[in-house]
């Protein structure tokens, strides 16, 4: 359509935010307005005031910054979640719908701002969403109004004649984080690196911040803010306050990906077994012992998965409303067709269809092998967790999967099939030598980004590292399962899970705000 001569065309309209550092005195007015008008909760923020000295006495200075959703053009929020209840709205807005939230905290993974959280009384994602319910109307955000110096302003991208506009598109502004492609449309004016860099400045010795303490114990729920070593990006910045933030997948995660490494690597290795001839097709092995174990490994899976939810009775929503952009609605439907698989094999064990289970092994093979490596993907939409980037990610999880499975199988190879003992502990010992080369090559070389880097160390030397050294350590006991047998099994078992969990938790111990 086109607008009639001389008429100027109207864009359809384009919120965005401006936030004049340069005049942010550290009220905190905007947070205390945001929590009143959106019935926040104590202990979370839809947004608050981080505060960063910079300079050493007396060549100092407090530097601010009013931190909140960025309301991503490209949200990675709302590619993830799985029920679409986070949403980009037609204006711009990323919005969040409550009824549908199933509490995955995929969008907290995914969020490279660390601007979502879970609420503690209805136990559903929230942020900042610009007072949507305000803009509607035609009123202001909370936090605009109540600001006594004008230092947020909120507008329309696609009309020249709003402050943000002309600020934006004329003035020098900062994003945070533009590497990670999201085109934020929340601008800052005047904003210090100190405080835009979330490593820039060095963690308060102790958790000791200006009004509070942050808690630093590893085992804990929550991140501290700041660099935790004295090789911050910035020469003289110390962080004096900030929030705590939290860890959106705790050892569930962990424990997960380790118990769908079994169940996709029983099934994988049993029928490679099978298609070589090492596993008969009337043995015990074959018929039940390895869908058993993986069926009952799955199963554990999907347990943990819907214990891990903040709203596990609403799970059936990512089959009833899918949003296909996911990795976890994507990995949902392959667990499901897995799992018939498995189920069609058990029930053809049980009728004496040997055809039947033999012709399951076209599906089945490549399903396991997806069930394995899909986490790979849903990590990689996890944005903010520079340490799960790896395009070696998928390769690893299937090197992982083969590995449990052999171990697995092995345990009760002496039992079901004698004749594969020997070739199933070559397989450990193998797969265990490939997987420590792997984390050899992982730890050693050099990363892409800070974030990665300091994940990494995470890893192996901070606190993660027992962890990590300990997984090393029982895995490469594993190598030596041919002299061993199936005594080598369990190590081999314990130090995948060890690592697993060093690596699913030290990615998410890097501050992002």
């Amino acid at each position: 359509m086109t607008a009639a001569a001389g008429a100027p065309v109207r864009l359809p309209v384009r919120w965005a935010k401006l936030i004049d550092q340069t005049r942010c005195i550290g009220c905190h007015a905007c947070s205390t307005a945001c929590k009143s008008e959106n019935e926040v909760p104590l202990g979370v923020h839809r947004t608050y005031v981080k505060s960063v000295d910079v300079g050493v006495f007396p060549f100092a200075r407090r530097a601010f910054q009013v931190t909140r959703c960025n309301q991503c053009a490209s949200a990675p929020c709302a590619t993830a979640c799985p029920t679409s209840a986070m949403y980009v709205r037609a204006d711009g807005i990323v919005d969040f719908d409550k009824s549908v939230c199933i509490g995955c905290k995929a969008c907290m993974a995914a969020c490279p701002y660390d601007a979502i959280f879970i609420n503690p009384n209805d136990h559903s994602a929230e942020k900042c969403n610009f007072c949507a319910h305000r803009l509607d109307v035609g009123l202001e955000p909370a936090c605009v109004i109540v600001c006594p110096t004008e230092a947020i302003l909120v507008g329309d991208l696609n009309d020249p004649s709003t402050r943000v506009a002309q600020a934006a598109f004329r003035d020098v502004v900062s994003v945070r984080r533009p590497e990670k492609e999201t085109h934020p449309k929340l601008f800052y004016k005047g904003a210090h690196q100190a405080t835009l860099d979330p490593l820039a400045a060095r963690r308060p010795a102790g958790g000791l911040f200006m009004w509070s303490e942050q808690g630093t114990r590893s085992d804990g729920p929550s991140i501290p803010s700041g660099h935790p070593g004295g090789a911050n990006s910035s020469a003289a910045a110390l962080l004096s306050w900030d929030v705590p933030h939290s860890v959106p997948w705790d050892w569930r995660v962990s424990l997960y990906t380790f118990t769908k490494g079994i169940a996709s690597g029983a099934y994988l290795v049993a029928a490679a077994l099978f298609l070589f001839g090492v596993l008969s097709p009337e043995g015990a092995m074959w018929r039940w012992g390895a869908p058993i174990l993986a069926a009952f490994f799955l199963a554990t899976t999907g347990a943990l998965l819907i214990w891990d939810l903040e709203h596990p009775e609403r799970f059936h929503l990512i089959f009833t409303r899918p949003h296909w952009s996911s990795w976890l609605v994507k990995g949902a439907f392959v667990i499901a067709g897995y799992w018939a698989v498995l189920a069609l094999h058990l029930a053809s064990s049980l009728a004496g269809w040997e055809r039947v289970r033999a012709a399951l092994v076209v599906p089945g093979l490549p399903l396991a092998g997806l069930a394995a490596v899909y986490t790979a993907y849903l990590f990689a939409q996890a944005k903010a967790r520079d340490l799960w980037q790896s395009p070696l990610l998928p390769a690893q999880l299937l090197v992982q999967a083969v590995l449990a499975g052999a171990a697995s199988l092995l345990l009760i190879s002496t039992v079901l099939a004698p004749e594969a003992v020997r070739v199933l502990s070559f397989t450990t010992a193998a797969f265990s030598l490939v997987e420590l080369l792997l984390i050899w090559g992982e730890t050693t070389m050099g990363h892409a980004t800070a974030h990665a880097r300091l994940g990494a160390w995470e890893m192996t030397s901070g606190r993660y590292r027992g962890f990590f050294w300990s997984g090393v350590a029982l895995m490469a006991a594993g190598t030596f399962s041919p002299w061993l047998g199936p005594w080598a099994a369990p190590f081999a078992l314990a130090g995948l899970l060890a690592y697993e969990h060093a690596h699913v938790q030290a990615a998410q111990a890097v501050p992002l705000a």
